[in-house]
C-alpha cells in the first residue's frame, strides 16, 4: 500500500520528496498522500477524526483545531483546482499559474501538517515537564517530612534522653565533688 501510493507521489509532483511525506501511518503521511491520490473526502475525514478523537492532553484541542480546520480548507482549495472543469479551455499561462497555486497549496498543506506535528510534540513534552515537576515535589515533600520526623524524634526523644542523662551525670558529678570537699 505505501510502495503504491509513494509511486504515485512521484507521478503527480516532482515538487517535494518523498521524506517530505513524514513517517509512514503518521497523520502527514496519511493526509499527504491522499491528496496526492486525489482521495480528498478520506483526508478531510482522517483530519476530522484527528480532531474529534480523545487525547489525554487537556488542551488539545485548542492547539490542533486551527491547524486542522485550515488544512480542511486547503485540501478543498487543493481539490477545485485538480478538478477544474475547464482546464483545457484555459490558456497555457493560465493553466502553469492553476498548477503554480495547486502546488503552493499543497506545500502549504504539508507545512500546516508539520506545525500540528510540532504542536504535538511541544504538548507531549509540556505533559512529561509537568510529570517531572509532580514527580520531583513528591520526592521533596518526602525528604522533608522525613529530615522533620528525624529532628522532631532526635530532640523529644533521643534528645531529652541524652539531656536527662547528661543531667543526672553532672549532678552526681557534683555530688561526688561536694562529698570530696566536705
Amino acid at each position: 500500500m505505501g510502495e503504491l501510493q509513494l509511486q504515485n507521489t512521484q507521478q503527480h509532483s516532482t515538487d517535494f520528496e518523498v521524506k517530505d511525506l513524514g513517517r509512514p501511518n503518521s497523520l502527514r503521511f496519511n493526509v499527504l498522500t491522499d491528496v496526492i491520490n486525489e482521495d480528498y473526502d478520506r483526508a478531510v475525514k482522517v483530519l476530522t477524526d484527528f480532531l474529534e478523537s480523545e487525547s489525554k492532553y487537556p488542551n488539545f484541542r485548542l492547539k490542533i483545531e486551527r491547524y486542522c480546520v485550515h488544512s480542511i480548507d486547503l485540501i478543498y482549495a487543493i481539490k477545485s483546482k485538480k478538478s477544474f472543469s475547464g482546464l483545457g479551455t484555459l490558456t497555457r499561462s493560465k493553466q502553469q499559474e492553476l498548477r503554480d497555486r495547486f502546488k503552493e497549496h499543497f506545500r502549504d498543506l504539508r507545512a500546516n501538517l508539520k506545525k500540528m506535528e510540532k504542536a504535538m510534540e511541544e504538548l507531549r513534552l509540556n505533559d512529561v515537564k509537568s510529570t517531572k515537576i509532580v514527580v520531583i515535589s513528591v520526592w521533596s515533600s518526602v525528604v522533608v517530612v522525613f529530615c522533620v520526623a528525624v529532628a522532631i524524634d532526635f530532640f523529644q526523644g533521643l534528645g531529652q534522653t541524652i539531656a536527662n542523662v547528661m543531667s543526672e551525670e553532672v549532678e552526681s558529678l557534683l555530688l561526688f565533688i561536694i562529698k570530696k570537699i566536705f
